[in-house]
């Protein structure tokens, strides 16, 4: 089943004021007994004082006269049951009901004592009242008076007290329903606007969403959706170069080679044909490189968040991209050196990509080195933050105002002489921002030739 913001919204608003009116209702309950206990025994004490006060002795008898009042503040509606009695002071029966209810003890000098009690079946609350007594005699003493009353009004008295009060909370919490669900509709409409808006764009419409005017706890959820069109904006549009720059950089090398096959093909003698296969070989070479090369672009265009990452001895994997080089240098009459650092230097990276990025390096450094000449490859940590790769070559180097130029793909230096793709900086420049790190290019000392330095985050050990 799926969940519903909207009810559980409304649920968390609902059930707690149901618990606090469910409270309400238990407290209200108890409030109505104790309104009803306090009117039943004030009723009580006034019509045991009533009766008390006409007690007296007449020629040595206690007598004790019942006022009516003392009977009819009693009248209701409910035909409660009144019993009361009148002890003398040696506990004979002066006026009243035998039988009345027997208190639990015996009060002294006015005071009173209520209590529950049952009489024929029928709950009772009673008051027992002392009342001093003067005889001619000289034997003075208390008699005790007992009033009681059966709880019919009493009973109904908090029923109606309770039923009320129920009454105003189910109504209240009606109205708080209702007013939550309208508040709740309308609080959410900034919430179905913005849905609607996402259904309604095209599946190429990646623009960011409005989020003024949304409320301060939507807009966290408004930015993240904006962040996550951006990166998809992004990737889109690193995919839409990599084909554009694909089918671009492909479509010359692809037509040599088709016309060099077709000469092979036409070719008189053997030798032509080998030769018309050695240039083809030579095209398919540079095309592999140049297909590599576009693939790293694409990998590193990624950016860091999507790299998958492991722990890299940087100092080890750079000593093995250069030592693949070395038949590369043999080749070219270059020397080539590697200078490593005295100790491993991890970094947090991906293998492939970093592998790539100081193969272009020394292979660039390569290319534009003449034969004689010197490329050295140096390994360096700076304090364990950060880890140097540093390419020295002694070739013509790079004039100050093209520096910036040379990592645009597919640029190339004019009158450089040096066949290429142009893309072996451009792939350096976006693995290393791939890893958060920095490339600087600068003249190597003495003149002439070309220093690249790469700084990488070191990661701790």
């Amino acid at each position: 089943m799926s969940r519903s913001l909207r009810r559980e919204l409304l649920a968390w608003l609902v059930l707690p004021l149901l618990a606090v009116v469910s409270f309400n209702v238990w407290n209200t309950y108890s409030d109505a007994r104790d309104t009803a206990d306090l009117l039943t025994d004030r009723t009580l004490i006034s019509s045991a004082r009533s009766i008390a006060e006409n007690i007296h002795e007449s020629d040595g008898v206690i007598q004790a006269p019942i006022p009516p009042s003392a009977l009819e503040m009693f009248a209701t509606d409910d035909r409660d049951h009144v019993i009361y009695r009148v002890n003398g002071p040696r506990g004979e029966l002066v006026a009243g009901y035998p039988d009345t209810l027997p208190p639990p003890q015996t009060p002294t000098n006015f005071r009173h004592i209520y209590y529950e009690a049952t009489y024929r079946g029928e709950a009772v609350r009673a008051v027992v009242l002392a009342q001093p007594v003067v005889s001619s005699t000289g034997k003075n003493g208390e008699a005790l008076v007992i009033v009681g009353q059966t709880l019919r009004s009493h009973d109904r008295l908090v029923k109606s007290l309770w039923i009320k009060a129920l009454r105003d909370e189910v109504l209240l919490v009606a109205v708080a329903g209702i007013l939550a669900v309208l508040g709740l509709q309308r609080g959410l409409t900034p919430l179905l606007r913005l849905r609607d808006e996402v259904r309604q764009r095209g599946p190429d419409s990646l623009e960011p969403l409005d989020s003024r005017g949304v409320q301060v706890e939507l807009k966290p959820l408004v930015l993240a959706l904006n962040e996550a069109l951006a990166q998809v904006q992004r990737q889109v549009a690193a995919q839409r170069r990599f084909v554009a720059n694909a089918a671009h950089q492909l479509r010359t090398p692809l037509a040599l080679l088709k016309a060099q096959v077709g000469v092979g093909l036409r070719a008189p003698s053997a030798s032509a044909a080998r030769e018309s296969l050695s240039a083809a070989g030579a095209t398919v070479e540079g095309m592999t490189r140049l297909s590599n090369q576009l693939l790293s672009l694409a990998r590193a265009e990624q950016g860091s968040a999507l790299l998958h990452r492991e722990r890299v001895d940087f100092n080890g994997l750079s000593r093995e991209a250069v030592g693949d080089l070395a038949i590369m240098a043999v080749e070219r009459g270059i020397d080539l050196g590697f200078d490593e650092a005295p100790a491993p230097l991890p970094v947090n990276g991906h293998p492939t990509l970093l592998r790539e990025m100081v193969t272009n390096l020394v292979e660039n450094a390569l290319r534009y080195t003449s034969a004689g000449g010197t490329v050295t490859v140096r390994m360096r940590a700076t304090g364990g933050s950060t880890v140097i790769l540093r390419v020295e070559d002694n070739g013509p180097g790079i004039p100050a105002d093209e520096r910036e130029k040379v990592f645009e793909r597919f640029y190339r230096r004019l009158g450089s002489g040096i066949e290429g793709t142009g893309l072996g900086l451009a792939v350096v420049k976006e693995i290393v921002s791939s890893h958060e790190g920095q490339i600087e290019l600068a003249d190597r000392l003495p003149l002439p030739g070309l220093v690249v330095i790469v700084t990488l985050p070191a990661l701790a050990s």
